[in-house]
């Protein structure tokens, strides 16, 4: 079977200094890949590598069993679209929802534009009312799911989220995560799903990758997390170190701990 995408010997670069060393991994169709570790372990400059973001020094990305071309060009974010990390940043503060909906769909010259939006923000669970808001009138969690609305405003196969919850209030980041849930299964989605937090990635992910200085430490299924059959000493310590860690459990229920755990 053909991985809808393939990573192979990636490597990136900055002023010689590696921050992606030569790492490998396959997501299937529908599956959802998460990248695990601590800060600055390079997972975000993997999904900014995939998407023409960061410096690429060696190695191949493929989508569909065809390398991407550099610069990516338009049939790729066709397929592969970004959900950034923070939701005050991504948007452009001048620009209505509508405008910033309507723009990917006037780029790749998508008609019926107008049912694709009020659709989308119907899927995000905002409506129609929010459509000529700014991003200065909308919350956190509404400006995430406008990003979100964004992403798959032009139908992608693929879609690649930066800790998409990390910069929203806790009571806010269960309803994201349970929204990106509910797309994925509807849409019949494949997602890469970067994260620090063991509980998020083993709720949301099939299989990960746990990453350190830039290297691949480990491959497992996220069911391996829940057995703690993880085989190495660093991916054995992350689970130590996120408390409240276990498969099964709803964002909801990951969130509702921490807030309730006494602060240091």
């Amino acid at each position: 079977m053909t991985a809808v995408l393939s990573i192979k010997e990636l490597t990136v670069s900055f002023d010689g200094y590696k921050a992606i060393d030569r790492i490998w991994f396959d997501v299937f169709a529908g599956q959802s890949f998460g990248l695990v570790g601590e800060s600055g372990s390079g997972k975000s400059t993997v999904l900014r590598a995939i998407c023409g973001l960061a410096p690429i020094t060696d190695g191949t990305i493929s989508i569909d069993g065809a390398p991407v071309r550099v610069p990516r060009g338009k049939d790729f974010h066709r397929k592969v679209q970004m959900v950034f990390q923070d939701p005050y940043g991504s948007l452009h503060p001048r620009h209505s929802v509508d405008r910033i909906l309507s723009e990917p769909l006037a780029i790749h010259g998508v008609r019926d534009a107008e049912r694709r939006v009020l659709r989308a923000l119907d899927e995000v669970g905002l409506g129609n009312g929010f459509r000529f808001r700014y991003p200065h009138q909308l919350s956190g969690g509404q400006r995430q799911r406008v990003a979100i609305a964004r992403a798959l405003i032009l139908e992608p196969k693929i879609l690649l989220l930066d800790e998409p919850t990390s910069a929203l209030d806790a009571s806010v980041q269960a309803e994201v995560l349970n929204l990106l849930e509910e797309i994925r299964r509807a849409h019949k989605l494949t997602f890469v799903l970067v994260s620090h937090d063991l509980a998020v990635i083993a709720h949301m992910c099939d299989r990960l990758m746990i990453m350190r200085r830039g290297q691949s430490v480990e491959l497992v299924e996220a069911s391996a997390l829940a057995s703690g059959t993880v085989g190495s000493s660093y991916a054995r310590s992350l689970m130590v170190a996120s408390e409240g860690f276990r498969r099964g459990r709803k964002p909801s229920e990951v969130v509702s701990d921490r807030r309730h755990q006494p602060q240091s």
